[in-house]
């Protein structure tokens, strides 16, 4: 076992190289800076993120390396407490993040009343300008789907009562996060992370108003469906992401992402939407300012 594990992480540790710089400006909408930096310890079964810590990066680094390529901010993610106070504190110091805070539903076991109460206060503080990543995730079963089912509830008042995005984790569980959403009443501005629906959830997307954020995926070749989404998703609703280290896309499949990496994926979307980089670049920037508010 130890042999195969070392062996994926020699394969997973080549840093990608940077994309050629997009000419207009634009954002990153959801990365895990915590993990790509090492301040979440890497377990032996995350070859990823152990490659991304390897690399020894600073959150300077990161955003430096970004803005060479036109990527001029990003929104930092929580998936916990430790996370959620973890990615407050550092866009508190950076001017170009803004934080989410959360207990992913992977989590949603340790969503108790006292991290929910700390979940909410962290979501008042103003470097902090969303509620996320939180949803539904049949994929794994870390937590009950009832206790899923409480934790993105109570996240999604929490949303509403601090005047923050709401933004979702959705896997393998599109009828049931829209269910939740039309019964609790959705908060004005909701973003469906790292999308993974086909055209006929866009549609649904579209009509209700959410925002869709596309990322790595969208570029490889076995996700038609995505693209078909993305033909489905009008600019004025979309953004773009990393989930950095996490989902690099084409050619960088298994490698560690980034959010200098951006410009692969928007290239994706712009071909698919037949218009021009910097065409979708101001859109996504425009949208970003809807959800996150001003940088």
């Amino acid at each position: 076992m130890a042999k195969r594990m070392d062996a994926t992480l020699d394969r997973v540790s080549t840093i990608p190289a940077a994309p050629e710089p997009l000419s207009a400006q634009v954002f990153d909408s959801h990365c895990h800076l915590d993990i790509m930096v090492g301040d979440r310890q890497a377990s032996s079964g995350d070859p990823v993120a152990q490659a991304a810590q390897a690399a020894s990066a600073s959150v300077r680094s990161i955003l430096d390396d970004a803005r060479a390529v036109g990527v001029t901010g990003l929104v930092t993610i929580g998936y916990d407490l430790p996370s959620s106070r973890w990615n407050a504190a550092v866009a508190a110091g950076h001017e170009d993040v803004h934080a989410g805070v959360a207990v992913h539903p992977n989590e949603s076991h340790a969503a108790t009343p006292e991290a929910l109460a700390e979940i909410e206060a962290l979501a008042g503080r103003p470097e902090v300008r969303a509620v996320g990543e939180t949803g539904l995730d049949y994929f794994r079963d870390w937590a009950t789907r009832d206790e899923q089912h409480a934790s993105f509830r109570a996240h999604i008042e929490i949303a509403k009562r601090t005047g923050r995005a709401l933004v979702i984790h959705d896997r393998d569980a599109h009828d049931d996060v829209l269910k939740v959403l039309a019964s609790e009443g959705a908060p004005p501005v909701v973003v469906f992370h790292s999308f993974s629906g086909d055209a006929e959830m866009a549609k649904k997307c579209v009509e209700a108003g959410y925002f869709m954020s596309f990322s790595g995926p969208v570029t490889y070749k076995n996700a038609g469906y995505l693209r078909d989404a993305a033909r489905v998703a009008p600019v004025e609703l979309m953004l773009v992401e990393t989930d950095a280290p996490y989902l690099p896309p084409v050619p960088h499949r298994g490698k560690p992402n980034a959010p200098y990496l951006i410009p692969l994926t928007l290239r994706c979307l712009a071909e698919v939407k037949n218009v021009q980089p910097d065409e979708l670049c101001e859109a996504i920037s425009a949208n970003g300012v809807t959800v996150f508010g001003e940088w």
